[in-house]
């Protein structure tokens, strides 16, 4: 066996323990006798010289996955700050740990206390910074679980286990300390500021909101009809920094380039660096940056070529971005979305590629490129979709075709106007031109596309639905590239 399946085999061992600890809670006895397995098959393969060792190791690793949970959830157990949870009011003084979600009425605040962090709502103003020290007087509370959503497990991924709603507020200083990569985060988010400001004042709503979405990954704004709208017409993934969002961005990139002339390597490398770029842009968010992994092993696994050899460097990526945070593999949707997109990507569109080819030739190759990869994504992630969130937009296929296109144009246009209104506001009303007549044709698009008919909703989904929808698919694939084989190498 080589190295490489040597790697996969032993993460993918990893993943199922994170996995299995996470959904049924693997008892202490069957623990230790993963690992005592996994340490014996080891010894003894030594001894007899036999190649039992890597599912000796595979075990071993399974085990760790376990374990790695289970100490996980032993830290939120007993977490500090969690254990005032409902014990009335308390004082906390702490740092603001991230940039705060400002919203119409109200904002969200992410507070350090020692090794803790507590979500804090609060009024709209006055507004604080991030590093900023405040001091809060409230009750911490368990974040709420209800029959539409377990705010509690979404949180959890943030490793944030209390919150503190509208409690008296004091700024204690707004002298900040830095360490380089705190101080670098906060210019960051002065330009992200910066920009925000420039689309305000240079643009007008739903205009604005829009680009504030796709350049900024800021929809907190957006009205409630117009995420309606988006996400009836399946384009409201592209309004917000997810990982759906960054790979499917990354595999229009390299086919917009490489459409202009540039080989497959340099495509890829600009790419890579505009990924990253617009991640430091949008606020170097936890969310961004593990879609900003996802994204570059992407490009890499698209430069290394074969499938298998792909797959397994994404199955690297998640098992060390599981080893950050177990807890991403059941409450991180994104993390889910982004991983299951990637595959669809990687095993899916060389499908669609030979589809596209045979139809049309090798005519508009580029344009059918940005489909494959669009429509191979949108596969792979829809039984998440309708799993989790118990609605389908039967127009996204028809939306995708005639808006993901444009999405590097918009992008780039988008940067240009906001960054030149910084330094100037006719100039970027200038600029704005060509962005205005890009965003307005994405709004004729999704009035279009939004009609309440076009999205259905399906309720009462089992994960078994959900483990049998991509079985199929897997069985699928695994037939037509069994049929198509020879066309893929």
């Amino acid at each position: 066996m080589s190295q490489s399946k040597i790697l996969f085999s032993l993460c993918l061992s990893f993943v199922a323990g994170i996995f299995l600890e996470s959904i049924i809670k693997i008892p202490p006895f069957f623990l230790w006798g993963f690992l005592f397995l996994g340490i014996i098959l080891i010894f003894t393969s030594f001894l007899t010289k036999k190649l039992n060792v890597i599912v000796g190791f595979s075990i071993l690793f399974l085990a760790i996955g376990i374990l790695w949970v289970q100490i996980s959830e032993f830290n939120i157990a007993n977490d500090k700050l969690s254990k005032f949870n409902g014990k009335g009011k308390i004082i906390v003084t702490g740092i603001i740990f991230d940039e705060p979600d400002v919203r119409d009425t109200s904002q969200k605040i992410k507070v350090k206390v020692s090794d803790s962090l507590v979500l804090v709502t609060t009024k709209r103003y006055p507004e604080y910074e991030y590093l900023d020290k405040v001091k809060f007087t409230g009750e911490l509370e368990t974040p709420m679980v209800t029959d539409d959503f377990n705010y509690k497990n979404y949180l959890l991924k943030d490793r944030i286990y209390s919150v503190m709603n509208f409690p008296k507020v004091e700024l204690i200083s707004q002298k900040h300390q830095y360490n380089i990569f705190s101080y670098l985060y906060e210019k960051i988010l002065f330009l992200k500021q910066k920009l925000y400001q420039s689309i305000q004042e240079i643009s007008l709503p739903p205009h604005s909101l829009i680009l504030q979405g796709i350049i900024l990954g800021n929809n907190k704004n957006m009205t409630q009809s117009l995420r309606n709208d988006l996400s009836n017409s399946g384009l409201r993934f592209l309004t917000a920094i997810s990982g759906v969002h960054v790979i499917i961005l990354s595999a229009i990139l390299v086919s917009f380039l490489m459409f202009f002339g540039l080989g497959r390597i340099y495509a890829s490398s600009f790419s890579l660096i505009f990924v990253w770029l617009y991640i430091v842009i949008t606020g170097f968010s936890a969310s961004g940056i593990r879609a900003a992994i996802m994204g570059s092993i992407f490009i890499f696994a698209g430069v290394l070529g074969r499938q298998n050899t792909s797959s397994r460097t994404i199955v690297l990526a998640a098992a060390l971005m599981l080893l950050q945070n177990p807890l991403l593999l059941i409450y991180d949707i994104g993390f889910q979305l982004s991983f299951m997109a990637s595959l669809g990507i990687i095993y899916l569109k060389p499908l669609f590629d030979q589809l596209f080819k045979k139809i049309f030739k090798e005519k508009l190759k580029e344009f059918f490129d940005i489909l494959s990869a669009t429509f191979s994504a949108q596969i792979f992630i829809l039984p998440l979709i309708v799993y989790n969130f118990g609605t389908i937009s039967l127009s996204a296929p028809i939306t995708s075709i005639l808006i993901l296109p444009m999405m590097p144009w918009i992008l780039s246009f988008g940067f240009i106007f906001s960054g030149a209104g910084i330094l100037s506001k006719l100039l970027g009303q200038i600029l704005y031109i060509p962005c205005w007549v890009l965003i307005t044709y994405f709004l004729k698009i999704m009035e279009f596309f939004s009609q309440p008919w076009m999205a259905k909703s399906i309720t009462g989904v089992s994960w078994i639905w959900l483990v049998v929808c991509y079985l199929a698919l897997g069985v699928l694939i695994w037939i037509l590239r069994k049929k198509y084989l020879q066309d893929f190498y």
